[in-house]
């Protein structure tokens, strides 16, 4: 469908309210247009490109500081989190992360993302991973976008654990689901 220059405008800020994250390549997909004409739209419009708009959503729900791993040791981007409960986490597969001969992510690449964003999520002074259960559903490949989510399901702190799912999105297709069960506590 072929719209006017106002209702492209319109659609394209009622996207980036509802996905911050798309690209301006999906974008373009989307409103069958080049991305060069949605960069244009952007301009006008005082949208700031994907980077920024990722870095201005986690200034914005990043309110709690993640005690368990300092923050430059969390695989992907924290974009929100709200400790003992959920947060979430954003990897850009690159080339890097890729097989060379298939283009396909790495498996431990996204074991790392959800991992470290259930070590992340625990509101403890030290949490280590005590046993896992991951399937991997979909392959990931280079340019996809890797939105993890971490959410506490349970916390025994007789036994110093917490039970988290993570679960890892391209789009809106899982990719990786993992069952994490956390050891934690706090030093004295």
């Amino acid at each position: 469908m072929k719209y006017t220059k106002k209702e492209r405008q319109n659609l394209l800020l009622e996207t980036l309210e509802k996905n911050p994250f798309i690209t301006d390549e999906n974008l373009a997909s989307t409103f069958n247009v080049s991305v060069q004409t949605i960069r244009l739209d952007r301009m006008e419009l005082s949208i700031p490109e994907l980077r920024e708009r990722i870095k201005s959503v986690a200034a914005h729900n990043l309110s709690e500081e993640v005690k368990s791993l300092p923050i430059d040791e969390v695989i992907g981007e924290i974009i929100d989190i709200d400790l003992d409960k959920q947060a979430i986490s954003l990897l850009d597969i690159t080339q890097d992360h890729v097989f060379a001969r298939n283009g396909i992510a790495r498996g431990h690449h996204l074991f790392a993302q959800a991992n470290s964003l259930a070590v992340a999520v625990i509101n403890d002074e030290l949490a280590l991973t005590r046993k896992s259960n991951i399937v991997f559903v979909k392959p990931v490949k280079a340019g996809d976008r890797v939105i993890a989510k971490a959410v506490v399901l349970s916390n025994d702190m007789e036994k110093n654990n917490t039970e988290i799912e993570v679960t890892s999105k391209v789009e809106n297709d899982t990719v990786f689901v993992g069952h994490f069960s956390m050891y934690r506590v706090t030093k004295s």
